[in-house]
C-alpha cells in the first residue's frame, strides 16, 4: 500500500509543478504581447482538473493571472475540494489493498 501513495503524492507533486509552471508562463506570454502563443484557457483548466489545482491557484493569486476570470477563481478552489475528497476517500477505503502491497 505505501508503493500507491507515494506513486499518489509524486503525481500529484508533479501536476502541481506543472500547473505553476503553465501558469508563470502564460502570465509572461500575456505581458510581453508578441507573437507568442498563450497556453488556452481549456488547458490551464484541464492541468488542475488533472490534480495541479492548489498551486495553480496559489499562483495564480500571487501573480494575479487571470483573478478577474470568474471560471478560473469558482473552478480551481472546485477542484482542490474535488481532489480533497478523493484523497479523503482513499485514506478511509484503500483500492484494492492486495494489489499494491
Amino acid at each position: 500500500m505505501k508503493i500507491f501513495w507515494i506513486i499518489l503524492v509524486i503525481y500529484l507533486v508533479i501536476m502541481n509543478i506543472a500547473a505553476m509552471s503553465m501558469t508563470i508562463i502564460d502570465k509572461r506570454r500575456a505581458i510581453r504581447k508578441r507573437n507568442y502563443k498563450r497556453i488556452s484557457e481549456r488547458t490551464l483548466l484541464f492541468t488542475a482538473l488533472l490534480g495541479g489545482a492548489p498551486l495553480m491557484y496559489i499562483t495564480m493569486l500571487t501573480i494575479r493571472h487571470k483573478t478577474k476570470h470568474k471560471k478560473f477563481m469558482i473552478m480551481l478552489p472546485i477542484f482542490c475540494i474535488l481532489w480533497a475528497g478523493i484523497l479523503i476517500l482513499l485514506w478511509l477505503k484503500p483500492p484494492l489493498p492486495y494489489a499494491f502491497s
